[in-house]
């Protein structure tokens, strides 16, 4: 248990401001894709057979799209807005295919700021070195709340 431990919070609504950008790279590597399919026990052959992919439109295994949207709630977690902000819904597409070993460049923009809804409201952009866009989507995130000081009702949720 962690309590007493002071952690470092995310930026709070009135801290973040329309057209900030975030930009990040992410290399597709074996490791990764066997530790999220081993997770979620997904042996579909797409993602980890090369002889079968080969045999397909696609000609190369995939990386599962659920784990890119992985990579963008990673973002918000750690830097848009960061620690203790929620994403409260999204849209995403994946216009094309994402291959092992490519390497995704992510590009946050926040769109809206609603301050009194708490809510902010963040574009994201996903191309490969080719510049092919892989992914576009839109997301609603809450960002943290000031945390209000700790009394007896700290306990009720352990």
């Amino acid at each position: 248990m962690m309590l007493l431990k002071n952690r470092k919070l995310g930026r709070k609504i009135d801290e973040i401001k329309e057209g900030e950008t975030l930009t990040l790279t992410e290399k597709m590597e074996d490791k990764d894709l066997l530790l999220y399919l081993g997770l979620t026990n997904d042996a579909n052959p797409l993602y980890v057979q090369h002889d079968y992919a080969s045999q397909t439109t696609y000609k190369k295994p995939l990386v599962p799209s659920i784990m890119l949207i992985g990579m963008v709630t990673s973002a918000v977690s750690k830097y848009l807005p960061g620690p203790g902000s929620h994403i409260l819904s999204h849209h995403i597409e994946f216009p094309n295919p994402v291959h092992h070993y490519e390497t995704i460049k992510f590009r946050f923009e926040v769109k809206e700021v609603k301050v009194k809804e708490n809510e902010v409201v963040i574009e994201i952009v996903g191309e490969n070195e080719d510049g092919s866009r892989v992914l576009n989507g839109r997301i609603k995130v809450c960002p943290p709340s000031q945390i209000k000081g700790m009394d007896g009702t700290v306990l009720e949720n352990f």
